[in-house]
């Protein structure tokens, strides 16, 4: 038989086949995660804050992978939570100080890291010193805007010490204008919660006429908030030439954690992560290298991406592979357990399948033959005999149109030769009738 013939027994054998694999791979895909979002918005800070120029780096080094990362600053804290809590609008991801969700919980939301120590800084004019929370009465303090994580830590701070409103009067600044009403006398203390990094800590920390108060009681205040840390700012270590700061300072500090909306693709978690160690991991004047990213200190519970990233690190093919070749193939291999379950035995039983159907063209004819043996009509009268060669002639026309491939040609030419036995043995068997 031709090629073509044969190509058509194929498709009528392997197409069902084909068909019911290709059924259950739209049926898989429906449980395939949608494709990571090309573009994401981080909620940060106030632009002069540390907050707002980490998340400038993260957005260079998400931009290297094809993702962008919008960066958007807020009053602080309380406002990213309440960003990552918006179903449409917000934020997936955003920097969040510790202790500041108590006021404003929001459910859904997850820790990816914990970054670095953020310390609360309580700066004074160097003319009316401070070395006590509990003597701030009757004094103009800054505690941050509203919204901001510095504002919640503050007045936890002030209200420990019975130092909060009305004893103390409440300025609801902070940033730059809180920095000037000190220098400027419109404020006594100023509250600020933030990484050294940040310019204006920087700023405050070289200034001559400022100073900063070392939490003397620090081992309470961490007995009492398990979210603060106490951290210690060598002296000299901001300016040794100045020598600033002049004395061994203590410092109060949560951690800054990087959160995650409900809304955030998983696959983005890794990528976030990676960021986040190249960001973080080299270490502080507070941290020792390699300490962050840490799932410690976190402010809600701990992703679950995030808990599979700091046991095994980024994914195999995260490791070699373009992120969007990487999450492309993390998505398909999804398909692939269904996909074999269907393939393997189909192509197991598809070639048995073919054989038995094209040998049941050639096989099927034997049944016939069979019926037309003399062997098993003896008494059979030359009439009868001439019927079963006329039949035999029947078959033989039909037999002639059949179609097998051309591995198979020498058993539909086996059926020629054995038709024409039976038709030697049916002359044989008339001729001896008619002597």
């Amino acid at each position: 038989m031709s090629d073509p013939q044969k190509t058509r027994d194929y498709l009528k054998i392997f197409g069902p086949a084909v068909l019911i694999t290709a059924i259950g791979f739209v049926i898989a895909y429906q449980f395939v995660d949608p494709a990571p979002p090309q573009r994401i918005t981080l909620a940060s800070g106030a632009t002069d804050g540390a907050y707002y120029l980490f998340g400038q780096r993260y957005r260079d080094i998400l931009a290297r992978e094809g993702v962008e990362l919008v960066v958007r600053d807020s009053a602080g804290s309380i406002e990213n939570l309440q960003l990552l809590g918006l179903p449409e609008g917000g934020a997936e991801v955003g920097f969040v100080q510790g202790g500041t969700s108590a006021g404003e919980p929001v459910l859904g939301l997850t820790s990816l890291a914990s970054l670095y120590f953020e310390p609360v800084w309580v700066f004074y004019r160097a003319s009316d010193p401070v070395t006590e929370l509990n003597q701030l009465a009757g004094k103009r303090v800054a505690v941050g805007a509203p919204g901001s994580g510095t504002r919640a830590v503050a007045l936890q701070l002030l209200a420990d010490n019975e130092a909060d409103a009305p004893n103390v009067e409440i300025l609801p600044f902070g940033g730059k204008a809180a920095a000037s009403a000190l220098r400027t006398g419109g404020a006594d203390v100023l509250f600020l919660v933030g990484s050294p990094n940040s310019p204006l800590v920087r700023d405050l920390l070289h200034d001559e006429g400022i100073d900063l108060m070392s939490f003397e009681r620090s081992e309470a205040y961490t007995r009492i908030h398990r979210y603060l840390s106490s951290v210690t700012l060598p002296q000299g270590v901001i300016d040794l030439g100045r020598n600033r700061p002049a004395r061994e300072i203590t410092l109060l500090a949560p951690t800054a954690n990087l959160v995650a909306s409900p809304s955030l693709h998983p696959a983005l978690v890794d990528l976030l992560l990676q960021a986040a160690e190249e960001v973080h991991a080299g270490g502080g004047l507070f941290e020792p290298p390699g300490q962050f990213p840490s799932r410690l200190h976190l402010e809600f519970p701990l992703n679950e991406n995030a808990r599979r990233y700091f046991k095994s690190g980024p994914s195999f093919l995260k490791r070699f592979l373009p992120f969007w070749a990487a999450t492309l193939i993390d998505r398909l291999l999804v398909m692939l357990v269904p996909l074999l379950a269907l393939a393997i035995p189909l192509v197991r039983v598809m070639p048995p399948v073919f054989r038995w159907r094209v040998r049941a063209r050639i096989y099927r004819w034997y049944r016939s033959l069979l019926a037309l043996d003399p062997a098993l009509h003896e008494a059979a009268t030359p009439a009868e005999l001439e019927r079963f060669l006329n039949e035999l002639d029947r078959i033989e026309l039909d037999v002639s149109r059949v179609n097998v491939p051309l591995s198979y040609a020498d058993q539909l030419y086996h059926l020629r030769l054995h038709i024409e036995l039976v038709r030697d043995k049916l002359r044989g068997a008339i001729a001896a009738r008619t002597e």
